[in-house]
């Protein structure tokens, strides 16, 4: 970082940081990565499909096994950060990234592509949260923060356009394989890199215990439910297999519940829901991987089966709304600090709302891609807005040594969003277009989509109201640290699972006081 402006704003006041800029930086490009493999793989997807033989709708299971195991897992690899260290967190997911993107690379068959998303997942559900947590715990609540997240949120959105781009090159030139093996050496160089940059974490003492008995349930509980509501359609509703899978989701889930209610160290203590805007992030992620986080993925279809583009061709259309979204988080950071959470999310979803709904009429056989311009820049620029506004409301007001959990919790419902969001609207984009083929089939494509992206613009008004219940939240003043999260702070919690020494050069340390 070489702006003076910038690492005054992120070390002033409350921070320790030695290295602000390039801490950041590395962090960055750790969102980068993970924001990488997403548009990636669903510019490859029907490479993937026709080469590996994936039946119909079921190559969707190449994106599902990746968030289902994800979502799973976030709260444990939450827990993790909090209990083992953020560092050490994050570079063994950087690890396991590397390793399953290597054996998605070779794979030969569905089952192994699926099985190296799968433990890929895990990576993902270890590296957002340690990277989340290491920016609330190294940057103070306050500008600096909300900087910080502006920042990765940016990388984030500049991941989704070097993903679209990237994954239209090397399918193109090189084959599918080719979007697993780039993140090989990325992700490894970046685990060097973060035993160089990030401090080391402080030393721990007392019991350090996961909830494996909660972390089981989730996970199990959330990917049987998605296997449901992506199978559902195709071996129908009635199937003994479909309804037992819905029932053991239900109970699994409900026992989950259970058992982090009565736990003397749950996964997710629910006791942290009573910080408002925690509650009310975690609400918000789920609603905006359920929206516009699955516009990608009806975008993809539309450009490649309707319009037939290349896959060179969609990672090209894909550069305007990564951009818009880029444009927005900085803007989200603005309006935060500025203006406080509320007026930022507000304004976030509106104009959200507005620009997917001018999107959903360039879903239409007959439309080029000018037609798609309009909503895609105004729809970005709500969605980048959002994007930064939300993680400043999950991670605002809880204490640092709970930081990862929190940070888990808010990524579950993001990942778990995507996943029943795209789960349930394939099935009614899908619902026409049974046995048709040709020019038929591309009409009826586009027409569900249509309908599906109107839904997603209902949903982010959703969002809107959800964002009213952030509690009041303190403007900035010229030459002020506001705290954009609530007005009181929660104590410590007196049966917490361990006592976190206080580091005086640590991220639990007095430098880092304030929250």
């Amino acid at each position: 970082m070489s702006d003076p402006s910038l690492s005054r704003t992120l070390t002033a006041p409350g921070s320790s940081v030695a290295r602000p800029g390039w801490t950041l930086a590395l962090l960055a490009l750790g969102q980068l990565v993970f924001a990488l493999d997403l548009n990636i793989v669903f510019v490859a997807l029907p490479e993937i499909g026709s080469e590996l033989g994936f039946p119909g709708q079921t190559q969707q299971l190449v994106v599902s096994a990746y968030v289902v195991f994800a979502g799973g897992f976030l709260l444990l690899g939450g827990r993790a950060c909090d209990l083992l260290g953020r560092r050490r967190v994050l570079v063994t997911a950087l690890l396991v990234y590397a390793l399953s993107s290597l054996a998605g690379g070779l794979a030969a068959s569905p089952a192994v592509i699926v099985a190296a998303r799968v433990v890929q997942g895990i990576g993902g559900a270890l590296l957002l949260p340690s990277i989340l947590s290491l920016i609330t715990t190294l940057f103070p609540e306050g500008p600096g923060r909300n900087r910080a997240l502006a920042v990765w949120g940016g990388a984030g959105a500049s991941g989704l356009t070097l993903g679209a781009l990237l994954g239209g090159v090397l399918t193109q030139n090189f084959g599918w394989p080719a979007v697993f093996f780039v993140n090989v050496p990325l992700a490894g160089a970046l685990a060097v890199a973060v035993l160089f940059v990030i401090p080391r974490d402080a030393p721990r003492t007392g019991r350090r215990r996961f909830d494996l008995p909660g972390a089981f349930s989730v996970t199990v509980g959330a990917t049987l439910l998605v296997f449901a509501l992506v199978e559902g359609p195709e071996v129908g509703w009635g199937s003994r297999w479909i309804l037992a899978a819905l029932a053991s989701a239900i109970l699994l889930l409900a026992a989950f519940a259970v058992i982090e209610s009565r736990s003397a160290d749950p996964l997710m203590p629910l006791r942290l829901f009573r910080n408002r805007s925690l509650g009310a992030g975690a609400a918000i992620t789920f609603l905006y991987m359920a929206t516009f986080g699955v516009l990608p993925y009806f975008l993809t279809v539309l450009l490649q089966s309707v319009h037939g583009y290349s896959a060179l061709q969609t990672g090209l259309a894909f550069l305007v709304p990564s951009l818009a979204i880029a444009s927005g988080t900085q803007l989200g950071e603005r309006l935060t600090t500025r203006a406080g959470l509320r007026p930022a999310l507000v304004a976030g979803f509106v104009t959200g709302a507005v620009g997917t709904g001018a999107l959903a009429f360039g879903f239409d056989a007959d439309a080029g891609y000018p037609a798609l311009l309009p909503g895609l820049v105004v729809s970005g620029v709500g969605q980048g807005v959002v994007w930064t506004a939300m993680w400043i409301a999950a991670a605002a007001g809880t204490a640092a040594h709970e930081q990862g959990v929190a940070n888990g919790a808010a990524s579950t419902t993001l990942n778990l969003g995507n996943a029943i969001g795209l789960a349930l609207l394939t099935v009614v984009a899908d619902a026409g277009t049974e046995g048709l083929g040709g020019d038929e089939l591309a009409r009826a494509t586009a027409d569900g989509e249509f309908l599906v992206v109107l839904l997603a613009a209902a949903g982010m008004l959703l969002g809107l109201f959800v964002a009213l219940t952030l509690p009041p939240t303190r403007r900035a003043n010229p030459g002020s640290d506001p705290t954009p999260g609530p007005t009181t702070k929660p104590g410590p919690d007196p049966e917490s699972s361990f006592e976190e020494p206080i580091d005086p050069t640590g991220p639990t340390g007095p430098a880092y006081a304030g929250r």
